[in-house]
């Protein structure tokens, strides 16, 4: 009986995480609807990095992208050249899910330049091999977050490259 009552009331709290987060996303807050929750652990890791991009700070401090490419931290290389990498993400929201990153801190991509042109066209091309390289000749979808409403959790821009099912729309 004790079982059957921590199911409902396990179901009831899905549900309710759901019905928040509809109401967050619609009051233009960040909500992560790339995906919907299937358990109370998607609703908390996306909470979490809601969370995290509300205090998201740009710091002249190496930032945990910087500690994988001087492998202080493991991560998972796609793609390795002397501008940018590409990285399995640790999170993923789809099927596939990577991030090419540039090997220069910019925090985000609000505090590019005219002279950051070609390190931002390199980063798309590289998006689109890799892409490639992961099967995504489906379609996949390229985001840049920034700032606390884009939901960056992170000072250092990157781009996330999602495929290989179908993604819904409008995003978030």
């Amino acid at each position: 009986m004790i079982t059957h009552i921590s199911k409902r009331l396990l179901g009831s709290s899905v549900l309710l995480v759901r019905a928040l987060s509809s109401v967050v996303a619609s009051s233009g807050t960040c909500a992560n609807s790339i995906l919907p929750y299937s358990n109370m652990a998607d609703a908390a890791a996306s909470n979490s990095e809601v969370k995290k991009a509300q205090y998201m700070k740009a710091s002249d401090a190496p930032s945990i992208f910087t500690r994988i490419m001087n492998k202080e931290i493991p991560g998972k290389f796609l793609h390795e050249d002397d501008q940018c990498v590409a990285l399995q993400d640790v999170n993923p929201q789809a099927p596939v899910h990577f991030l090419v990153i540039p090997r220069t801190q910019l925090p985000g991509i609000s505090y590019a330049k005219e002279s950051d042109a070609a390190m931002l066209g390199h980063l798309l091309v590289v998006a689109r091999k890799v892409a490639e390289e992961q099967g995504l000749s489906n379609g996949y979808r390229v985001v840049i977050n920034e700032g606390k409403f884009g939901c960056q959790s992170v000072p250092h821009l990157h781009i996330h490259v999602l495929g290989k099912r179908q993604l819904s729309w409008p995003p978030g």
